[in-house]
């Protein structure tokens, strides 16, 4: 995993999983723009890079705007003069339940998440063209984006249309050589500390007490230095010709997920009234309903 020579931005990084993918990158020889809104978070993940050998500048804007977005490829150009990977890990929470999420709450993840992930992805792909060289784009998703979770509806909804973004922009990039995948990681960290259930591992994780194997295999559910691996083989020569994926990783457990598709279909001469879909549906396409929410989270099982 030798990425000398290339150079990557990773979107919110001053902390968290953000932090554990660009140490990783730099690790693997990659120059990293360290980005956050927290000046003292991304100068100092910054300079912890540079004292450990690596190359690191920090850059401190809010994504979400086009312009957030120049000014990191900028910073990425300025200080070393190409692009290589862009990751678009910046994101926020606002949990609430439908009944209770207000409209600034929607639109604050979706700024950050959404069209963060957009103008980054843009700003990163035109800059990529450009080099005529190629590149590498990871977006952040989320199982909450697979499969829907309680109490997260802006979060959930961003985090799928992420997924979307990366299968859209691997078939717009592909005459670019732009290699456009989705990570979907399972980590505890501050925002998923925040989830009720998560309390008592989150405690014990700051403690430095290993998760048991029923987190780290049955649930998926590991550090943010569990999943920083996936991130640097995405961005590496060995994940040459992977686009379009959606990939998991937490814990011990790596996955590929599956693309929204059609699982039972059925077919009516003349085409179907409310009526005939009743008569059939138990037997037929509604035979096995679709699983939803995280399993373990309170998710509910298929059947």
């Amino acid at each position: 995993m030798d990425l000398k020579g290339k150079v990557a931005v990773v979107t919110g990084s001053g902390r968290g999983l953000g932090r554990a993918y660009a140490r990783a990158l730099a690790a693997a020889g990659a120059a990293v723009v360290v980005n956050d809104v927290d000046r003292d978070a991304a100068e100092a993940t910054a300079r912890g890079m540079t004292e450990e050998g690596g190359k690191a500048v920090s850059c401190v804007c809010a994504v979400g705007s086009t312009e957030a977005a120049d000014q990191l490829v900028r910073a990425a150009v300025d200080g070393f003069g190409r692009l290589d990977v862009m990751v678009t890990n910046a994101g926020i929470l606002r949990d609430r339940t439908l009944l209770k999420m207000e409209d600034a709450d929607f639109d604050a993840v979706i700024e950050t998440h959404l069209r963060g992930t957009f103008t980054c992805g843009r700003a990163a792909a035109r800059q990529m063209r450009d080099q005529g060289q190629g590149g590498r784009i990871v977006l952040v998703s989320s199982i909450a984006g697979q499969l829907g979770n309680f109490g997260q509806t802006n979060y959930a909804a961003a985090k799928a249309g992420i997924a979307a973004m990366a299968r859209t922009w691997a078939l717009e990039l592909a005459r670019s050589n732009i290699a456009v995948n989705a990570v979907v990681p399972n980590a505890l960290t501050r925002m998923v500390a925040t989830v009720p259930v998560m309390g008592a591992l989150a405690e014990a994780a700051e403690r430095g007490e290993p998760l048991p194997p029923t987190a780290r295999q049955q649930m998926g559910l590991g550090t943010p230095e569990d999943v920083a691996p996936l991130v640097v083989f995405l961005a590496s020569d060995a994940a040459a010709g992977i686009t379009g994926q959606a990939i998991g990783l937490g814990g011990d457990k790596l996955s590929l997920w599956g693309h929204p598709h059609e699982v039972a279909v059925a077919y009516r001469e003349g085409g179907w009234s409310a009526e005939g879909i009743a008569e059939i549906w138990a037997t037929s396409v509604g035979q096995r309903l679709e699983p939803y929410g995280v399993p373990f989270l309170g998710g509910v099982a298929g059947g």
